[in-house]
């Protein structure tokens, strides 16, 4: 599916600012610019806006994973925040762990532009049937 598609689909995350770059069942990868709005004191990309780019990739990822007619909705999200992003833009690649009937476990690890790891997100999803 479309990127562009998929990321209408989220407006919280269209408005915090996150893009997606791409987007298939075995890897979504995304990212969020530093803006002085999306940042704490001193300059530094608030960690809720990493955890927002983070949780947009992942839930991508696990949308792309679902069985026809399946939604889904987070149960659980753990989020290490590892390095401040100061300037240059945030990089998110998720990958799901584990692929089930009843969940879908995606990690997504952050990056920033030289590659350093910024954060790391295990998310866990529930498999929704139709309702």
């Amino acid at each position: 599916m479309d990127p562009a598609a998929l990321l209408a689909l989220m407006p919280f995350a269209v408005t915090a600012g996150v893009e997606l770059d791409s987007a298939a069942p075995d890897e979504v990868t995304g990212r969020l610019p530093w803006a002085p709005e999306r940042c704490t004191a001193g300059g530094v990309l608030h960690g809720g806006a990493l955890m927002t780019l983070a949780d947009t990739v992942g839930a991508v990822c696990a949308f792309l994973n679902l069985p026809p007619g399946a939604s889904t909705s987070t149960l659980s999200s753990a989020t290490s925040l590892l390095r401040a992003v100061r300037g240059g833009t945030a990089h998110a690649t998720a990958r799901p762990l584990h692929v089930g009937r009843s969940t879908v476990v995606v990690l997504t690890s952050v990056t920033d532009d030289d590659g350093r790891p910024v954060a790391s997100v295990t998310q866990t999803q529930a498999v929704l049937g139709p309702s």
